[in-house]
C-alpha cells in the first residue's frame, strides 16, 4: 500500500467512487463524496429516493430507508476514502471488506427526499485494517450512529 503523506480531497464524484468501490445500482449507497483528508474524515451524501427498489417492501405505505442501507453507506464512504488516500498510484483498486459494526443507534427514520451526510471519523488503524466512527445526518440531525471496522485487500480489479 501506497503509504504517502494524506493529502486533502475537496470531493470524488460518482466516476471516482465507482473507480474506488465494487458496489453498483441498487447497491451504490453514496452519491458523492464533499470532503475528505486522507482516510482521517470523509463525509460522503446519499439522496434518498422513492424510486430506490427498497421502498416496494420497506414500507410501500410510508416509505422508510432501512438502517442496515444506513450503515451500509457509512462502511461505504469509509471505504471510499481509504482506497482513495492508499492507492494513489497502484495499478489495481484495492478491495474493501467490512468486518464489524458496533454500537449502532437509530436515532429518528430517513424518507425519500431526504439527503443523508455520512460523517467518518477515522478511530484507529493497524496494518491493512480500519476503524471508524460514524455519524449520519439529515438536514443536521443526527439519524443513524455507528463504529464500523474494514478490511483493504490489494487484490481488486485494474483501476479504469
Amino acid at each position: 500500500m501506497n503509504e504517502a503523506a494524506p493529502t486533502t480531497i475537496e470531493t470524488l464524484d460518482i466516476q471516482r467512487i465507482l473507480k474506488s468501490l465494487p458496489h453498483r445500482y441498487p447497491f451504490l449507497m453514496v452519491d458523492r463524496i464533499i470532503e475528505a483528508r486522507g482516510d482521517e474524515f470523509g463525509i460522503g451524501l446519499k439522496n434518498v429516493s422513492v424510486n430506490e427498489p427498497q421502498f416496494m417492501g420497506h414500507f410501500p405505505e410510508r416509505p422508510v430507508m432501512p438502517g442496515v442501507l444506513l450503515i451500509e453507506g457509512m462502511a461505504q464512504t469509509a471505504g471510499a476514502i481509504c482506497i482513495n488516500a492508499h492507492s494513489l498510484g497502484s495499478e489495481k483498486a484495492p478491495l474493501v471488506y467490512f468486518m464489524s459494526i458496533d454500537k449502532a443507534k437509530f436515532r429518528k427514520p430517513v424518507t425519500p427526499g431526504d439527503r443523508v451526510e455520512f460523517h467518518m471519523t477515522k478511530t484507529n488503524r493497524r496494518r491493512n485494517m480500519w476503524w471508524y466512527g460514524g455519524r449520519a445526518l439529515v438536514d443536521g440531525a443526527l439519524v443513524c450512529e455507528a463504529e464500523i471496522a474494514a478490511m483493504l485487500i490489494e487484490e481488486g480489479p485494474a483501476k479504469a
